[in-house]
């Protein structure tokens, strides 16, 4: 048991540390792609179809390039921005690539779910582009914006096992090196354990979370 501590434990912080760097960035930069995705759609705000062609391309093709095969393609970029192939740093850059349209393609489904009619009242009381957004199509989908938040810092642990894999560090890392490839199935359940009561953390948090910003509750 001690054995086993002392080998999958250290390895959550490196989860965790990777899950919320990734999520982080893809909340900073996913919202503001969502965001610009409503507002440049046919008949929305500021419609711009080439630029919402552009973006929605672009959003597509990251989406539908599996995650292992992103991995490789980024290896560029990683080596510009953490100046290595492998390690803690190094698996941060495509989870954080990943996350972003991933992210953005959820919320601008979210947004796109709000009621016109909501939208509409704010342009004829004279709100202007900025504050409709600020003030009332973020306030209206924060509540499944928060449901895709956690949908994304799920989907990331999952990743995160697998940039571990290949170097990354991390539960993934410990349960190939230890689990898998020195056939130690105490220390492979140890670390798969670990990744569920993560995942089970998050789904909690974020249905209570909710649960308590869901208008229709109140």
């Amino acid at each position: 048991m001690d054995r086993i501590l002392k080998i999958v434990l250290p390895a959550l912080p490196e989860t965790l540390l990777m899950v919320a760097v990734a999520s982080l960035f893809g909340l900073v930069f996913g919202l503001p792609l969502a965001i610009l995705l409503y507002v440049s759609q046919k008949g929305s705000l500021k419609e711009n179809q080439k630029l919402y062609s552009f973006l929605d391309g672009l959003i597509n093709i990251f989406r539908s390039l599996p995650f292992i095969v992103l991995i490789f393609i980024l290896t560029p970029l990683t080596l510009l921005i953490a100046k290595k192939r492998i390690g803690l740093g190094a698996a941060m850059v495509p989870l954080s690539i990943s996350a972003i349209p991933f992210l953005a393609r959820l919320i601008e489904g979210n947004l796109n779910d709000v009621d016109l009619g909501i939208i509409e009242a704010a342009q004829a009381m004279g709100a202007d582009t900025k504050t409709i957004v600020t003030k009332v199509l973020l306030r209206e989908a924060l509540s499944p914006i928060i449901a895709s938040l956690t949908m994304t810092i799920i989907a990331l642990v999952g990743q995160s096992a697998i940039v571990g894999s290949i170097g990354g560090g991390g539960l993934g890392d410990v349960a190939l090196r230890y689990g898998y490839q020195r056939n130690e199935v105490d220390i492979l359940w140890a670390a798969c354990l670990l990744i569920i009561l993560i995942v089970q953390v998050v789904q909690v948090s974020g249905n209570i979370l909710v649960k308590k910003l869901d208008k229709r509750n109140k």
